[in-house]
């Protein structure tokens, strides 16, 4: 990964951090000063959006983290897989809130129970998301393995030579 390409995608992970952490300040100010009004059940949804916020950044100081590691060019360690394992909890944390927000939502659509199945189906999505990295987690350790494999047979070669 070339450096231009490593600072344009940190720049992009900080301010998207940047912003949930504005959304979160301006949803816990919303807790903290506006009295429940509509039909809707603000205050569930104000804090399952703060909960949904802490996934999503976890999941981003973890891809940090592991952008930081690409660039030093130790990603292919054991120290790697604490932050693909953040990343997975944090993408599990995100589907177990949307299940929340569904369940939320759902007494509000008697009248379209099809727009609840929806949502369920892209909680279903989200968790697809976190096997997806979880075989990519598989992937890593494969690779870091066969990197130790050949550290200890260049190892070998060295004593031999």
């Amino acid at each position: 990964m070339g450096k231009l390409t490593v600072h344009a995608l940190r720049a992009v992970l900080l301010v998207v951090l940047a912003g949930t952490v504005l959304i979160q300040v301006s949803m816990v100010w919303a807790l903290a000063t506006d009295p429940e009004d509509g039909s809707l059940p603000l205050t569930p949804l104000r804090v399952i959006t703060i909960l949904g916020m802490v996934s999503v950044q976890v999941a981003l100081v973890c891809v940090l983290r592991l952008v930081s590691m690409v660039r030093r060019g130790t990603v292919f360690s054991h120290a790697a897989f604490r932050y693909v394992d953040g990343v997975i909890g944090a993408i599990v944390a995100a589907a177990l809130v949307w299940f929340a927000v569904t369940i939320v939502n759902a007494p509000g659509q008697r009248d379209d129970p099809g727009v609840t199945l929806i949502m369920g189906g892209v909680g279903v999505g989200i968790l697809g998301v976190a096997l997806i990295v979880l075989v990519l987690r598989m992937l890593l350790a494969q690779a870091v393995a066969r990197d130790v494999e050949a550290a200890q047979m260049q190892a070998e070669l060295d004593e031999v030579i």
